[in-house]
């Protein structure tokens, strides 16, 4: 069954004004999550490089933002990191066993479709796969977040999700794979409970959707 997505709304692909930037950093540290605030994505690469262990298994969640930072092949094809998806076997048909295989490991790198100025990350996603990991499985959790993606509150956060995100996903499933997709469900963090377990690092620039 094909799954029609709803209009693209460009506006949400604009970067948020420093002011924007500024009130969600400030509310994600009240909110418990580290936070770093860079100008470029190359400076974002490089700071994941530098934070990231080399002596623990590392999953990299699916994310348009780490593939086209480079961050995604610097984890998984560099030999550097002890890399979840470059020691697993190939795929089967079983969805579930994929699925556990990046729900525990001891660090988990992603994005997020959301962040709000009062410092909430708004995911969604149709299988929930990554969730597992960035709720709580993960003892450590990085996000690389472009300015794009910082909104007012979570009403506006929800409406980008379905408005912008999803219908970007929905075409490069298309592009790619003849498929659509959907929001099968969504995972709000609005405060983190373990000391420097959450890392957000907010990008100036664009990147992602």
């Amino acid at each position: 069954m094909t799954i029609e997505a709803p209009a693209l709304d460009e506006a949400f692909a604009a970067a948020a004004a420093e002011s924007s930037i500024g009130r969600a950093a400030t509310a994600l540290r009240e909110n418990a999550f580290a936070v770093h605030v860079v100008d470029t994505v190359e400076q974002a690469r490089a700071l994941v490089a530098e934070i990231l262990p080399t002596d623990q298994s590392v999953f990299t969640a699916s994310s348009e933002t780490l593939r086209e930072s480079g961050i995604q092949a610097d984890i998984d094809e560099s030999g550097k990191y002890q890399s979840v998806r470059a020691a697993a076997p190939a795929p089967g048909t079983d969805v579930y066993a994929t699925i556990r295989l990046g729900a525990t490991p001891d660090v988990v790198v992603g994005s997020v479709h959301a962040v709000t100025e009062g410092g909430h990350l708004v995911v969604g996603s149709a299988s929930g796969s990554q969730f597992a990991p960035y709720a709580s499985g993960a003892r450590r959790a990085i996000w690389v977040v472009g300015a794009q993606k910082i909104v007012p509150d979570l009403e506006t956060a929800l409406r980008r999700l379905r408005t912008y995100s999803l219908p970007r996903e929905h075409r490069r499933l298309a592009d790619l794979y003849g498929q659509s997709s959907f929001i099968g469900r969504i995972l709000i963090l609005e405060r983190e409970a373990f000391p420097d377990r959450g890392t957000v690092i907010l990008v100036r620039e664009t990147i992602g959707f």
